[in-house]
């Protein structure tokens, strides 16, 4: 999770941020799905009723003890950090391509899932471009947990889960504790337990066209979207970001 400190705020700035999303938190909180019953979430995170949505990384957690310094109750800074998780979550999607065409090519599970599994720890450091303070906690953190500053390598997850298959699945897998810090826990509640490579969650600024050249690798097949989710898209030109649409 990118957590890049704010040094500066202008004061009307912070005040309009904190009165926007003393709101949000309250009209979020809780959530529908209870992050504490996610044993995932329930390991990172502490309940913290002054915290902007509620929670805060928890004290004992490894992979979010880094972030145990920053401000929970400061909703300019969570926001920020809100905006930079959303940016991960959409990036994430390039890995259900990646599983795409590597599929039709022809490659082993085995391949699939060294391509995949790499991919994923380039795809959290570069979420960091921005933050070279954040990138070091990340580097360092990843080297306490899995001997590598660049994250855990497919072999040591192999090793771990002794599925190729379940290395995919553990690429494919996202921090739900960070997402409860930041006011996300049910729009991202189904990947948690694993979202079928069928689907996908419309993004800020994106179209059927847009998406059928990222997922199918052809504009032109956005109207096969539009059939498979009829249910869901009155207008091809009317989707909205959160919406869950079928693939293939």
């Amino acid at each position: 999770m990118n957590m890049m400190f704010l040094k500066k705020y202008t004061a009307p700035a912070a005040l309009f941020f904190a009165a926007m999303l003393s709101f949000a938190s309250f009209a979020a909180s809780p959530y529908l799905h209870d992050p504490m019953k996610n044993p995932s979430a329930a390991k990172d995170i502490v309940e913290a009723p002054e915290a902007v949505y509620g929670y805060a990384p928890s004290p004992d957690s490894t992979r979010m003890k880094a972030f145990l310094e920053f401000d929970w109750t400061n909703a300019q800074l969570v926001e920020e950090f809100r905006r930079q998780r959303e940016d991960y979550h959409e990036s994430i999607q390039e890995l259900y391509g990646m599983i795409r065409s590597m599929k039709a090519a022809g490659n082993t599970t085995e391949e699939i899932a060294r391509a995949v599994s790499t991919r994923r720890n380039e795809i959290r450091l570069e979420s960091y471009r921005d933050d070279p303070e954040g990138l070091e906690k990340a580097k360092q953190s990843n080297l306490e947990t899995f001997g590598n500053e660049n994250g855990g390598t497919p072999d040591y997850f192999y090793a771990k889960y002794g599925s190729w298959e379940t290395v995919i699945e553990k690429a494919l897998s996202v921090n739900a504790g960070a997402d409860a810090i930041l006011g996300l826990y049910d729009k991202y509640y189904d990947t948690y337990f694993g979202v079928p490579e069928s689907t996908y969650v419309v993004q800020p600024g994106d179209s059927l066209t847009r998406i059928a050249e990222k997922m199918l690798g052809d504009g032109e097949k956005w109207r096969v979207i539009r059939d498979l989710n009829r249910g869901i898209i009155r207008d091809p030109d009317l989707i909205y970001p959160g919406q869950v649409l079928k693939i293939a």
